[in-house]
């Protein structure tokens, strides 16, 4: 390889390993460090590297894409340096002896970010047309990776033929027993590695969410349901404290997993607050989000009166298209939970019950919570939903116990 070419691949290269390096870090923030700086990147609803970092389709196999891009410049230096390689020996031992089977590195180079850059245009068109945002760094480095494979190919090739070389050369290299064992023995551990990665999410918290929101966002959660005003022990030295809106889906999935974790844990008391993100009670809302909530969470507080605040509250979120907008079918269901009915719509419609839900309203946007889900544990709060997992062991952290 020439010098000149090899010095600009290897600047290209660095180039993509750095903007890789960037992009690891942007991802670690994005979902391990609740404290992090948006990233300079993140500039608006459309131009947002930490939103396309925190979705599903920011890993492969668990494993976050930026290192995949690590990994690629890795290789893409290495193929640039590898004829140098060949020639380092220790004591007459040639200690990079193996790179021997690669004898056209140009070749590799040039499909190698061929086929990266296709690889990018799949990524580019999820970002653009499912994830609704762009992260500017990541179209960087797919338009680096055309420009490396471009650069890379060798004069005399065409680039089918520098497909054709590549494919000849690793089967040529596997027809050697030793790098066949080699070969099988990287793979192995490759598998292993991706299956690891892939089974425990470790790498890829926002997947490791999006299966327990599917999991808790079923009918799964009946199982731990309760009746009364009371979830928990009624003495419990941990006091959790969450805040929803009847009509929010994700409510529904920090509901459920709070009563399964009741059910699992002692020492631990869930205590329930209204937030409707509905403006004829809230007002620190602009526009309307879900209109009918505010008339919600005064059935759920009428019904406390009663003695059935959990039932109310199991029934409300187990609506299906908002059916309970419709008063006539909610007083329907609401009776089969044993509740008096004209009781019921008095207290609901009651000042009493108005000022109760203000309070509930005015607590929570002094404790500067705007949005649901939420979730207080001792003084930490936290918006949105966690993995199940980890919200157990932040409540065990906090004093609860696993019951025997």
């Amino acid at each position: 390889m020439k010098n000149s070419k090899r010095i600009t691949l290897t600047i290209l290269a660095l180039i993509g390993f750095i903007t890789s390096i960037k992009l690891s870090v942007i991802y670690i923030d994005a979902n391990f460090n609740p404290y992090a700086l948006s990233s300079f990147c993140s500039i608006n609803d459309l131009i947002d590297c930490d939103g396309v970092a925190k979705t599903t389709h920011s890993q492969f196999f668990g494993v976050p894409l930026a290192f995949w891009g690590l990994f690629l410049y890795f290789i893409f230096l290495f193929f640039t340096y590898v004829d140098k390689l060949q020639n380092i020996q220790i004591k007459g031992f040639k200690i990079f002896g193996f790179t021997e089977v690669f004898r056209n590195p140009e070749s590799y180079i040039c499909a190698l970010g061929v086929i990266a850059f296709f690889i990018s245009m799949v990524l580019a068109g999820i970002s653009l047309f499912e994830i609704h945002k762009i992260c500017i760094l990541c179209f960087f480095t797919y338009i680096l990776n055309l420009v490396i494979g471009l650069f890379a190919k060798p004069a005399d090739e065409n680039y089918l033929t520098v497909f054709k070389t590549s494919f000849l050369d690793f089967i040529d290299a596997l027809k050697i027993k030793k790098y066949l064992i080699a070969f099988t023995v990287v793979l192995a551990v490759a598998v292993g590695i991706l299956s690891y990665t892939t089974l425990t999410d470790v790498l890829a918290p926002q997947v490791k969410l999006e299966k327990d929101m599917k999991k808790y966002s079923s009918s799964s959660g009946d199982e731990y349901k309760i009746s009364g005003n009371i979830l928990g022990d009624p003495k419990a030295v941990l006091v959790v404290h969450e805040y929803t809106d009847y009509q929010c889906p994700f409510c529904f999935v920090l509901n459920t997993m709070l009563l399964r974790a009741v059910n699992e844990l002692s020492d631990i008391k869930v205590v329930h607050h209204n937030l409707p993100l509905d403006k004829d009670c809230n007002p620190t809302l602009d526009s309307q989000m879900h209109p009918g909530s505010c008339k919600l969470a005064k059935y759920v507080i009428a019904a406390g009166m009663q003695g059935k605040y959990w039932d109310m509250n199991n029934l409300l979120f187990d609506q299906k298209d908002d059916e309970y907008t419709n008063e006539e079918i909610l007083l329907k269901d609401a009776k089969k939970l044993g509740l008096d009915i004209e009781k019921l719509k008095t207290d609901a419609n009651s000042k009493e019950t108005s000022a109760m839900l203000k309070k509930e309203i005015d607590e929570a946007i002094n404790l500067g919570i705007d949005g649901t889900p939420a979730i207080r544990i001792n003084m930490e709060t936290h918006v949105g939903i966690i993995p199940y997992e980890e919200l157990k062991a932040k409540l065990i952290k906090a004093g609860a116990k696993e019951r025997k």
